[in-house]
């Protein structure tokens, strides 16, 4: 008898639009999808998270319980979404009343590798690849670095 517990990837109580795609493997559970998105390899789509229509979501990316994403949204690879600050100094061990909800709105591309903590983030905005989104974004633009700053308007 082994001494590890093996759990396979699934697909569980996942709600869905019309015309969605989800590549395996993939682990979905307890979420909304809504029509017309696509679901990359190597994606963990947590209980709760609800993504709107016309949304690709790219391989190895984390969506964890709390977050909710709007309509016609880009999500890249490898994007990582928190909904644990270690507000204590350390993790909450599963005290769900520590996290903290996310919300991303309409219009919005994520690049590849950007780390998104509990914020939200309003329609018609760009974050850059490998960026750090650690306060709530108000203005329409695109915000690159770490943490996440707006770029200066081109004249």
């Amino acid at each position: 008898m082994p001494a590890y517990k093996l759990k396979k990837i699934s697909l569980r109580k996942v709600k869905t639009g019309k015309n969605v795609v989800i590549v395996q493997p993939s682990n979905l559970y307890e979420c909304t999808l809504g029509s017309d998105c696509f679901v990359g390899p190597f994606t963990e789509i947590q209980k709760g998270v609800v993504i709107g229509n016309n949304c690709r979501i790219q391989s190895h990316s984390f969506i964890c319980e709390l977050v909710t994403i709007g309509n016609n949204c880009f999500i890249g690879h490898g994007v990582m979404f928190i909904n644990d600050t270690f507000s204590n100094g350390k993790p909450a061990a599963g005290d769900q009343s520590k996290w903290k909800k996310t919300n991303i709105g309409n219009n919005v591309s994520i690049g590849s590798n950007a780390t998104i903590l509990p914020v939200s983030i309003c329609d018609e905005v760009v974050i850059g690849a490998g960026a750090v989104v650690t306060k709530d974004i108000k203005k329409k633009g695109t915000y690159v670095g770490s943490p996440a700053k707006r770029l200066k308007n081109k004249q």
